[in-house]
């Protein structure tokens, strides 16, 4: 099947795509400044650059997109054109973020990932429940969270 665009205007629309400060990332950390906790974003010291930083609890937020980080979802779906191209770019991303989440994990940090499908299409989650989720991980004394659609 080919492309309804030229390969020129898809390469614009995909190279628009934000890699941070995302529609998804921002309502997140809405949610989580206006429930009173305090944090940094995209700490560059940190393996990955993480989405949200939150020291005093030791923990990191990532907000990932569906379709980059191939999650299991309504909104993944395998693009039909180039497919090796892109069977290797988003097989490189997850390598990448099993690699970031060991390496944060062994630095004695806490990680959890927000996948898009929680705040985006008919899957959302309940944005106060998603919080208050994250709240009771925060205090307690696990490692690792992840939160989906």
């Amino acid at each position: 099947m080919t492309d309804v665009v030229s390969p020129e205007t898809r390469s614009r629309m995909m190279s628009g795509i934000r890699g941070k400060n995302t529609k998804p990332e921002i309502l997140i950390r809405s949610q989580l400044h206006q429930s009173g906790y305090r944090f940094r974003i995209h700490d560059s010291k940190l393996p990955g650059k993480p989405d949200i930083v939150l020291k005093k609890y030791h923990a990191v937020i990532f907000v990932h997109g569906c379709f980059w980080h191939q999650h299991e979802c309504h909104l993944f779906k395998w693009p039909k054109t180039r497919p090796d191209f892109w069977k290797n770019k988003i097989g490189r991303n997850r390598d990448n973020d099993k690699i970031i989440i060991e390496k944060l994990i062994s630095l004695n940090w806490r990680v959890c990932i927000i996948w898009e499908c929680a705040v985006k299409g008919s899957k959302i989650k309940n944005l106060p429940r998603i919080i208050a989720s994250i709240g009771e991980w925060l205090n307690s004394q696990e490692n690792r969270l992840e939160i989906s659609g």
